[in-house]
């Protein structure tokens, strides 16, 4: 059983919702930061102070200790701490990460993991929303009770958990965040580029217009870290911006060199797009508008 967890980063906006989640279970928690300790970490777990690039005395003896291991980190962090991580780490533990990106921290784990076992996981949501009825990626690299144990647990805090392999984690959150991203922060370097002022856009804007710009406000007045995360960490993203641009050009030759059958045309294909979703789509896009 998970009685005692270390979380590196705990700190940050996604290890804070763990921190919080799983003291609420009943788990011990320290917090490594490091920036210092006695200062309360979220929920009112303890804090110590530590580097795990670097491991001290002191926080091995922590990670020796516990049943769970997770690094809310960023990737370079990570991916230069698995090692030391897990060459500390106790047989039948847990190791995890929360990295957007899984392909090369899957290799790490699966090069240096010796009996414990590894999990990935991705809230795909930003943390201030919480688990309920949002989705958390999982990707397995070595399965046991453990990992069984906490993705239960993020079942239960409401959560809906999709495994997924490394590989096929990195293809779908390139076109679900690096692609929708691209989109969004593109909208606004033209909004820019254009000059209008959005006060007197505002004034007559439809609600497809809000809702963009509703996702453009929330994508820009975010942690620039976790989307520069998205875009150059996955493998597959660059593909997505090139799609992304080809079909803005795409868009443009249409209607310079075409006429209203092809736009049309060019309509039926991107409707295309949405498969056996498009009703679903739609229907949540009416929801949406009726709020706007």
């Amino acid at each position: 059983m998970i009685r005692r967890a270390v979380i590196v980063g705990g700190q940050g906006a996604v290890g804070r919702l763990f921190t919080e989640k799983l003291f609420g279970s009943g788990i011990m928690i320290c917090v490594v930061d490091p920036a210092g300790a006695g200062e309360p970490a979220a929920g009112g777990a303890r804090r110590i102070h530590g580097d795990i690039t670097d491991i001290s005395p002191a926080l091995a003896k922590e990670l020796r200790l516990a049943d769970l291991v997770m690094l809310a980190v960023p990737e370079p962090v990570a991916l230069a701490s698995i090692k030391g991580v897990a060459a500390v780490m106790r047989p039948g533990t847990l190791l995890v990460d929360t990295l957007s990106v899984k392909q090369r921290i899957a290799e790490e784990l699966s090069a240096h993991l010796d009996g414990v076992e590894g999990l990935g996981l991705n809230p795909m949501f930003a943390p201030a929303l919480g688990f309920e009825g949002r989705v958390v990626a999982a990707s397995v690299t070595y399965d046991g009770p453990l990992t069984t144990e906490l993705l239960g647990m993020v079942e239960s805090w409401g959560a809906r958990v999709v495994r997924v392999d490394a590989v096929e984690h990195d293809r779908l959150t390139a076109v679900s965040q690096a692609l929708t991203h691209a989109t969004v922060l593109s909208f606004g370097l033209a909004l820019h580029g254009l000059g209008t002022d959005s006060v007197e856009v505002g004034r007559i804007a439809p609600p497809p217009h809000k809702t963009l710009a509703s996702l453009l406000a929330r994508v820009s007045s975010g942690t620039p870290e976790v989307y520069w995360d998205v875009q150059s960490a996955n493998p597959q993203a660059a593909g997505a911006r090139t799609a992304l641009a080809e079909a803005a050009r795409r868009l443009a030759d249409t209607v310079k060199d075409g006429d209203e059958s092809d736009f049309a045309a060019l309509m039926a294909t991107v409707r295309g797009a949405l498969g056996a979703e498009l009703e679903n789509y739609r229907d949540l896009c009416a929801r949406i508008f009726a709020s706007v």
